[in-house]
């Protein structure tokens, strides 16, 4: 071992061609501009691959950022885990739609109509009402104020997904109860 108080380096220097070669290779710079966006296009493909997988997986490390954190995975947990009303507002909003224009003329379509409609709207508003109070409560007893930020309108944006297209899918099966890991 070479006592780094003496003189010289314990090396030899390198040759200005051996020199040269090795920054040219650190530098990696292509040779043209159409080649550097292919290899920028490239490495933002194997970014958007390795973020799909992680939205199907549930792999913190690869999801986006606004899917990360201990905060957002309790948020997904806590939708997931419960039946939503408001996860079928849209399939009961093109049931009365198709209602309206087969019954367009009897009255027993506008009366369906007339009927199913305000019952899905004010079922959606109440059961997310209920999201919302529980999630706000539950978000207090676990985490600070300054990290549950967009929490709540999070947690209300994915319950009206349908379940099996929600992303990142979801960890937990209905019923489940909350985990005390967050």
């Amino acid at each position: 071992m070479v006592d780094e108080t003496e003189a010289g380096k314990g090396r030899r220097t390198p040759t200005r061609k051996e020199a040269e070669a090795a920054r040219k290779k650190q530098m990696k710079v292509p040779v043209s501009r159409k080649e550097q966006s292919k290899r920028e296009r490239a490495a933002r493909e194997e970014i958007r691959l390795k973020q799909r997988e992680a939205l199907k997986t549930g792999d913190e490390k690869y999801l986006p950022l606004r899917e990360r954190g201990p905060v957002r995975k309790f948020c997904r947990d806590y939708v997931d885990r419960r039946w939503n009303f408001a996860e079928f507002l849209l399939p009961f909003l093109a049931l009365v739609l198709i209602v309206s224009v087969v019954g367009n003329g009897a009255q027993w379509g506008a009366a369906a109509t007339f009927l199913l409609y305000p019952i899905i709207i004010f079922g959606t508003i109440i059961d997310e009402f209920i999201l919302v109070r529980g999630l706000r409560k539950q978000l207090k007893q676990r985490f600070s104020a300054d990290e549950t930020r967009g929490s709540v309108a999070y947690a209300v944006l994915r319950s009206t997904q349908l379940r099996r297209f929600r992303l990142p899918k979801p960890q937990v099966k209905r019923g489940d109860p909350l985990a005390q890991r967050y």
